[in-house]
């Protein structure tokens, strides 16, 4: 009885680290499944409504303070796409390359990329993509791409020393979306010009399954924004 005791409390202190350390400033409820990608999709439409492109093709929140951005249209004007998954693309005018290179499903990539995560939430009456959080920032960090992330493409190699599937490191909706750009063919250190846009509801990335620790945070009913341009694919040649 006693040791049974002592398990309980162990498991609720672990639930309470875990989630102390996925959460920093914003505290969210776990709501059904169903409910959840409902959240996404709406919060989705509000995001392509709040949000536009500066010049070089970041995403930029409108400013309810500021008359600078007034002229700017919202991404919802951009022509958006939304597959059956839910997932939503925006391929921006003006920043494809003139000679694009297709890209393959199990090709190495090099992504020039600024993504963050979100989760949807309906808080009185309004359903958003609240606590933001970065994914990866090549863009403000590195200043160059990322080569060959497996959240695109994992390596044979990986799962068998894992043990682990493609869907503990691979993000489905992202790939499902990517195939519809064309790859550039420059090499990193060239100006970035982002070529657009792929928002991925939770049900198409990590919904509330295990996953690869890639952003020291839980993954789990986060939607993702990616904001990108494939600077170069190279067929891969080992795995």
């Amino acid at each position: 009885m006693k040791k049974s005791i002592a398990l309980s409390l162990l498991a609720i202190g672990l639930t309470a680290t875990s989630c102390k350390r996925d959460t920093t400033t914003t505290t969210t409820t776990t709501v059904d499944i169903s409910a959840q990608n409902d959240y996404d999709a709406q919060a989705i439409q509000q995001f392509l409504k709040d949000n536009y492109f500066d010049s070089r093709g970041n995403i930029v929140a409108f400013d309810s303070s500021s008359t600078t951005d007034d002229n700017e249209k919202p991404l919802s004007d951009y022509n958006p796409q939304t597959l059956e998954s839910g997932v939503v693309y925006i391929i921006r005018p003006n920043a494809q390359p003139d000679n694009g290179t297709t890209i393959g499903a199990t090709d190495n990539i090099s992504l020039m990329h600024k993504t963050m995560t979100y989760v949807a939430t309906k808080e009185n009456e309004s359903v958003k993509l609240r606590s933001p959080y970065t994914f990866y920032n090549t863009i403000s960090g590195t200043g160059t791409p990322q080569e060959d992330p497996s959240f695109y493409y994992v390596k044979n190699s990986v799962l068998t020393s894992s043990g682990k599937t493609r869907s503990y490191y691979e993000i489905e909706g992202f790939q499902e979306a990517l195939k519809y750009f064309k790859s550039f063919n420059q090499g990193a250190e060239t100006h970035y010009n982002l070529q657009g846009v792929i928002i991925v509801p939770s049900k198409a990335a990590f919904a509330r399954d295990a996953h690869f620790n890639y952003a020291g945070y839980s993954l789990n009913d986060r939607t993702f924004v990616f904001n990108f341009q494939v600077y170069k694919t190279s067929a891969r040649t080992s795995d």
